[in-house]
């Protein structure tokens, strides 16, 4: 099963309300924002974090920040995490590099989402590029089981 059709499968099977966009490549955060009708922060950027050797979670990003690698040290109460390369990205999630999203990985990872992510509604990767799902961020934590913490700063 292909990316786009793990994904699109395990939204459905979560039973959150949303919508699948797709538009194609983009060359910008806000030409990803305005394909998909919402505003640069409501991007989600899921991002795949290293703690050890075979040691991964999904930190969830909003388009308009950026992962503070102290905040997010501290939290997780490591000294050093790092970002795998696309290889172990992918060969983890099942999901190449700009589609990556926790919904239909590969592997169940642990979920880390900034403090600014709840309460909102999101627009987040659906495993293809040009694709995303809008949905409500609380529900899509929820069935994630994410713990929520202030792990970045503004771009």
């Amino acid at each position: 099963m292909d990316g786009g059709t793990r994904a699109a499968q395990a939204l459905s099977d979560s039973g959150i309300a949303h919508t699948i966009t797709r538009h194609g490549r983009v060359g910008s955060l806000e030409e990803a924002a305005a394909a998909r009708g919402v505003e640069p922060g409501d991007i989600i950027k899921t991002l795949v974090v290293r703690r050890a050797e075979g040691d991964h979670l999904f930190v969830l990003v909003p388009g308009d920040r950026q992962i503070s690698w102290p905040k997010l040290r501290a939290f997780l109460d490591v000294n050093r995490i790092s970002l795998p390369d696309q290889h172990v990205a992918r060969e983890v999630t099942g999901y190449e590099r700009g589609t990556i999203t926790p919904f239909g990985s590969l592997t169940a990872l642990p979920v880390v989402a900034d403090s600014t992510v709840p309460g909102r509604t999101i627009s987040i990767g659906a495993g293809e590029h040009g694709v995303a799902a809008t949905l409500d961020a609380d529900a899509a934590l929820s069935h994630l089981g994410a713990r929520v913490a202030d792990v970045t700063d503004p771009t």
